[in-house]
């Protein structure tokens, strides 16, 4: 609970809003033990006191009736009724939604045609139905409130639990053998309880408001029983003559209903764990660059676009995750770079940092260089960076299904991609679109142009992505494990058809994978990544025939080898190290059968000669031995 409040805290308004509302509840508690006057004695003689009169701190109404008793009683209930309406709708509701969503087919069309309804229907006019059909008074508004909003909590929960109900867990539970009703109660209901208390955090300030217009109405609360909405309708005569009768109800409405809303939001933001790391907020068009020490420029580089000390954090609450510690890599016109590493390493941080696509927040670049032909392209200005983005960088991502619009033509997309850098008819960016998927081998392009995503294969989506990454003849093309999902057979269609285009175009490729079989086939060159830091690198070849790190011997270890007898498949123990928590010295120590206690002490700075360089105190085999 304590974390909770903490990120409420966070949200100044939420904040506000939680003390206002328990200023109000408070109150609202311990009005029974004011010494207030009897909110139902009538003195026409008292009628229409001004606000601080003798005896009267906020007046009196048109019948000498006491305004602050009436209100404080009239606040108790109109909370009373709005909180239990709520409970109630969220109960029933949530039991609907589980049930339609859960069971499905015909059970969940009977169901949510049924809700679809009542939702035909406008709230207030149906609530007007229900109470006329059951008559006036405080609890026909209440059920009448609590039904109208039933649908709101039924479609949200059913469209949460139809996710749920076919998850691998519940497979298992079923599996398992246990019932229906076990299966909602312990494997559904914990899921949606949280969606629950979200729907009714920002919809009680609306029961109360419904509640109140029922009254105001005369529907709802009868006399001499007062609650902030028959107050509202009581003073309604003598709005123009006497407004402060009006106003005191009117303004702890407003009060009531705006601190519930804003402290639902909130709570949204406090129970969604997407929204507690900032994985939901808006991001900035670019990463956000904070360094203290801004690199001099410079003119020459080794190599078309080259790194130099890069570090990226992720600014998550108090916690500062180093993705990226001073990585300092380069690659030339017509070269393939592999960055290898374990998931969670850095590689495609490190590549996204080079775009200023790093999501911020919490992504913060705090130091380095991003040098395209000797220009740095972090902290550049916005409209320069986007016209470097896809003309003289390309990315290729992970998942093609994700990063293609499944509601747009790959054809359109195409075309959508070469016209952000340079006017193209309609016609001219067709005819370039089709010349861009037959130069990755897609048969039957005039057609298959007008295909949606979801009509294509996996290997087929992932030549439309090349396509697009070469849609403006870049000069760098960073490739994210663009051969991931994909088979062996697409694999290595893929990475033939890569290396041919880069053998065509001159291009430069960064390509990041965790797989030692593509970068011996693909790569010129390889970096090992380990816990956001380059621990080795070298000609590909060198590193595979003799790796010097512990932690690259240990990943060739784990590739399994056709063909070559049999021999133990290696596993490296322990866990990657937490990148807000790194220990001193080699981050790979704790997991490393070489390590000494030097390892574990002071900085270790990434030493060689050449081209091949090794961060270790210890290697498996020296520099000096492999050039010998």
């Amino acid at each position: 609970m304590s974390a909770f409040f903490k990120l409420l805290a966070r949200n100044r308004m939420a904040l506000g809003g939680l003390v206002v509302m328990g200023l109000v509840v408070v109150l609202a508690l311990i009005t029974p033990l004011l010494p207030l006057i009897d909110p139902d004695v009538t003195n026409t003689a008292d009628r229409f006191q001004p606000p601080f009169s003798p005896g009267h701190l906020l007046g009196t109404d048109q019948l000498g009736r006491d305004l602050l008793s009436r209100l404080l009683w009239g606040t108790r209930l109109s909370l009373a009724v709005g909180f239990a309406a709520a409970l109630f709708a969220a109960v029933a509701g949530a039991a609907v939604g589980i049930i339609a969503g859960f069971y499905g087919g015909r059970t969940d069309n009977v169901i949510m045609r049924g809700v679809d309804m009542l939702m035909a229907f406008p709230y207030i006019l149906l609530a007007l139905a229900i109470v006329a059909a059951l008559g006036p008074g405080l609890v026909n508004a209440l059920i009448a409130v609590s039904v109208v909003n039933i649908p709101f909590f039924a479609r949200n929960i059913r469209g949460i639990t139809v996710g749920l109900a076919h998850k691998e867990f519940v497979d298992a539970a079923k599996l398992a053998g246990m019932s229906n009703a076990r299966i909602i109660l312990s494997e559904i209901l914990p899921n949606v309880i949280p969606v629950i208390v979200i729907a009714m955090s920002t919809t009680i300030g609306w029961m109360i408001l419904e509640t109140a217009g029922l009254s105001f109405l005369g529907l709802g609360s009868q006399p001499p029983q007062a609650d902030l909405g028959s107050m509202l309708g009581e003073a309604r005569s003598a709005l123009i003559t006497n407004p402060y009768t009006s106003v005191i109800p009117g303004i702890m409405i407003l009060i009531i209903v705006m601190s519930i809303n804003l402290l639902g939001d909130g709570v949204r933001d406090a129970l969604d764990p997407r929204l507690k790391s900032g994985a939901l907020s808006r991001p900035m068009a670019a990463t956000r660059v904070d360094r203290k020490d801004k690199p001099a420029a410079r003119t020459q580089t080794d190599g078309l676009l080259s790194l130099e000390n890069l570090h990226t954090q992720f600014h998550v609450k108090n916690r500062v995750y180093k993705a990226v510690s001073g990585v300092s890599l380069s690659v030339k016109p017509g070269e393939c770079l592999g960055v290898i590493g374990e998931s969670g390493s850095g590689k495609s941080v490190t590549a996204l940092s080079i775009m200023g696509l790093v999501a911020s927040p919490p992504g913060v670049i705090t130091g380095g260089a991003a040098r395209l032909e000797g220009r740095d392209m972090i902290g550049a200005p916005y409209p320069e960076l986007r016209s470097l983005r896809g003309r003289r960088v390309a990315y290729i991502f992970q998942d093609p299904l994700a990063t293609l619009h499944p509601l747009y033509k790959v054809g359109d997309q195409l075309i959508e991609a070469i016209s952000c850098h340079c006017a193209i008819s309609k016609s001219d960016g067709r005819a370039k679109a089709i010349d861009l998927l037959r130069s990755v081998r897609i048969p039957n392009a005039e057609e298959r142009i007008d295909s949606y995503p979801h009509e294509m294969s996996g290997g087929m989506r992932q030549r439309v992505g090349i396509a697009m990454a070469l849609a403006n003849d870049p000069d760098v093309i960073i490739a994210d494990e663009p051969t991931t999902a994909l088979d062996v057979t697409v694999q290595a269609q893929i990475l033939s058809l890569l290396n041919d285009l880069r053998r065509e175009r001159g291009l430069a490729i960064i390509f990041i994978t965790h797989d030692f079989g593509v970068v011996a086939q693909l790569c010129d060159r390889v970096a090992v990544m380990y816990a956001g830091r380059i621990v080795e690198t070298g000609p590909t070849m060198a590193v595979l025939d003799a790796p010097a790190h512990p932690y690259t011997a240990r990943l060739i270890a784990c590739v399994p080898e056709l063909g070559a007898g049999k021999r133990k498949l290696e596993a490296i123990p322990g866990l990657p190290p937490s990148v807000d928590d790194l220990p001193m010295g080699c981050a790979f120590a704790p997991r490393c059968l070489r390590a000494q206690e030097a390892c574990r002490q002071g900085e270790i700075a990434l030493a060689g000669e050449d081209a091949r360089a090794v961060r270790c105190l210890f290697p498996e085999t020296t520099l000096a031995e492999e050039t010998a």
